[in-house]
């Protein structure tokens, strides 16, 4: 039998989604974000992701992140060496987290998360990762446009040439190493995929595995997001039968809460078989659309679902 992959876990709880990450941001209670900390740091995870952004239940402007920062990010030294990653789309806050990160209490290189060929300050941002010797998160569901500006990646091939595009930008122009660049294939709600992105995702990593000019990144993806709206009691182990999927072509790390099981499922669990079995009748056949197969596949994880009903 394979060898279950080992999936090393980003810790997303100080995130504004959750509870607990909200109610310490709209009381700035430092305590409440340190405790987040020492919680994940104690649950296994090795990376500390750090997003202020806000959500529908909370509103956050960027100056109010500004602010807070170089409050939070001593704070959260304060009680752990493990790396951070700083999460946001904005150049300003990365430059704002690193003007107060200090590199000597952390026994890692902190993450800038992310890249993204939409990026409007995408040279600033490469020119970060390589000044502070940064590791970064690749977004591959975006594409560069010939001409310029960037669209969504809606074929595996067209996340695998951003993958490339990255690595040799980030090699050449950042000094990084293949170690330091963790790409996101992307993973929607599989549950509402009638665009293939699951399957886009994995076949995605599994283009840029087969190229010995990539060997040595780094794969991770936002585990929650692939069982939102499923029933409570399969959610979990939809993600950990996912992670056993994503494990045999390359993932090797996920954003993900450390209070969740992100063990993979056994190869011969029967649900990894069905929802591998799932995936595979969402790819089109016959010259038949996209949204067909999407339908098709639907259908059948919300089979999958009916064997679980929420207490």
């Amino acid at each position: 039998m394979t060898s279950l992959p080992r999936i090393r876990v980003i810790g997303e709880l100080m995130n504004n989604a959750y509870g607990r990450a909200r109610h310490a941001w709209l009381a700035r209670d430092v305590a409440g974000y340190q405790q987040l900390a020492r919680l994940q740091a104690g649950g296994g995870a090795e990376i500390l992701n750090v997003n202020l952004d806000g959500t529908q239940r909370v509103s956050v402007r960027p100056a109010e992140m500004l602010d807070f920062l170089p409050v939070l990010i001593p704070a959260l030294q304060a009680v752990s060496d493990i790396p951070l990653s700083f999460d946001n789309p904005d150049l300003g806050y990365h430059r704002a987290a690193l003007r107060c990160f200090d590199r000597a209490k952390c026994r890692g290189k902190p993450v800038l998360n992310s890249l993204a060929a939409s990026r409007p300050h995408l040279d600033g941002m490469i020119a970060l990762v390589r000044e502070h010797d940064l590791r970064c998160i690749v977004m591959a569901s975006e594409k560069f446009l010939p001409r310029g500006g960037s669209s969504q990646s809606l074929h595996p091939r067209d996340s695998y040439a951003t993958v490339r595009r990255f690595v040799d930008l980030l090699v050449d122009r950042a000094g990084r190493t293949l170690d330091d660049i963790i790409v996101d294939p992307g993973l929607a709600p599989v549950g509402a995929d009638t665009y293939g992105l699951v399957n886009l995702g994995l076949d995605t990593m599994r283009l840029c595995t087969a190229d010995p000019h990539l060997r040595g990144l780094h794969f991770s993806v936002g585990l929650s997001n692939f069982a939102w709206g499923t029933p409570k009691a399969a959610k979990p182990l939809l993600e950990r039968a996912y992670l056993t999927l994503a494990g045999r072509v390359g993932l090797d790390m996920a954003l993900a809460n450390v209070e969740a099981n992100s063990t993979p499922l056994p190869e011969d669990d029967p649900l990894v078989a069905r929802l591998e079995a799932a995936l595979e009748n969402g790819r089109t056949v016959d010259g038949e659309s996209v949204e067909e197969a999407g339908f098709r596949q639907a259908a059948q994880i919300m089979e999958i679902c009916s064997a679980y009903t929420d207490a």
